[in-house]
């Protein structure tokens, strides 16, 4: 048999045709395989082909032979990622509001690759999910890229910040004034990503919303706050700070009804103490930064919470109520 011209990424292909043409449910023929490698110019014996099958396991692929009538055909019977698995990785990145609508897609195709085309098709289902509102920042991967070097070689990073005015146009905080931040950890609330560092001029921690850092670079200076972070649990950090808004750290007792035993959980985790204090209600405390959007994350929650304490805390939230009362009202009277 005269040898093709592309013999040289017989392997290559043969691996190709098996990893997109076959799954659990397709499967394909000794025939087909060399109809398939015929259109690449590959020409190859079953004996060839049964030798590079078992050769495929060596590349992590494993491929299985069963009988179908008086033949066989074949499929990989495994891969290293499942259904659905990708599945939870389509809808993470489908819904993260940092990724960028062309890097999201950019991002499923090349989790396309990982199944056949016929299970691709159903990953595609999964892509067009409507109302989700992604980031315009497409600098945003380079700027994440950046920010861990920069934790790994303990410097600092120089950045510009920006928000958006009523323009829809970026307007630069600070007149356009550089951040010299020591970058400690990322964390993401709320589908948004954040850098947690140290400000030295501030002598505290903050947090920046990622997508909103422009021109990022590496400083030579070292990082600084090592104490602070030393004591810091990022993941606590982040469930303190409601919405990665600032505020003043304290423990605030809540009085709260036993129907929002669930919503105290998923936000505070199952290791938080609930007391029983009658029937119908417990009381908690929390560890918060309190702020306007954990007051009205209270407020949201209406008549079945009740801060207790401290008194500066419930008395924030009285004039928060008595804000928004006054607000109804005037767009009442419109």
């Amino acid at each position: 048999m005269p040898k093709g011209t592309n013999q040289k990424f017989k392997l290559y292909r043969l691996a190709q045709i098996m990893l997109e043409q076959t799954d659990d449910e397709h499967y394909i023929t000794m025939p087909e395989i060399k109809e398939e490698l015929a259109r690449y110019d590959i020409t190859a014996d079953r004996k060839s082909i049964y030798a590079d099958l078992r050769d495929l396991e060596v590349l992590g692929i494993e491929v299985e032979g069963e009988q179908d009538g008086k033949g066989y055909h074949y499929h990989v019977v495994s891969r290293p990622f499942e259904l659905p698995e990708l599945k939870l990785l389509v809808d993470a990145i489908q819904s993260s509001k940092f990724i960028t609508e062309k890097k999201t897609n950019a991002l499923i195709r090349k989790l396309e690759k990982q199944v056949s085309r016929y299970e691709a098709m159903k990953l595609q289902r999964q892509v067009f999910v409507s109302g989700r509102i992604k980031t315009m920042n497409e600098s945003i991967y380079y700027t994440v890229d950046a920010i861990h070097n920069a934790i790994s070689e303990n410097r600092k990073i120089c950045f510009q910040y920006f928000q958006w005015n009523v323009k829809k146009e970026m307007e630069l905080r600070r007149d356009g004034a550089w951040y010299h931040i020591s970058p400690w950890g990322l964390s993401w609330d709320d589908e948004n990503y954040y850098l947690v560092g140290y400000d030295p001029d501030a002598g505290e921690i903050r947090h920046y919303r990622v997508d909103k850092m422009l021109h990022i670079r590496m400083s030579d200076e070292p990082r600084e706050g090592k104490e602070y972070f030393r004591k810091l649990d990022m993941a606590d950090y982040a469930k303190k700070s409601f919405g990665m808004f600032g505020g003043k750290e304290q423990t605030v007792k809540l009085l709260v009804d036993n129907s929002l035993a669930g919503v105290i959980i998923d936000r505070f985790g199952k290791e938080v103490m609930m007391i029983p204090a009658d029937q119908e209600h417990f009381t908690v405390n929390v560890t918060v930064m309190v702020s306007s959007v954990f007051l009205g994350w209270v407020f949201s929650l209406g008549e079945r919470v009740k801060i207790l304490g401290p008194e500066e805390v419930a008395e924030k939230m009285r004039k928060e109520g008595e804000r928004l009362l006054r607000q109804y009202q005037r767009r009442q009277q419109q």
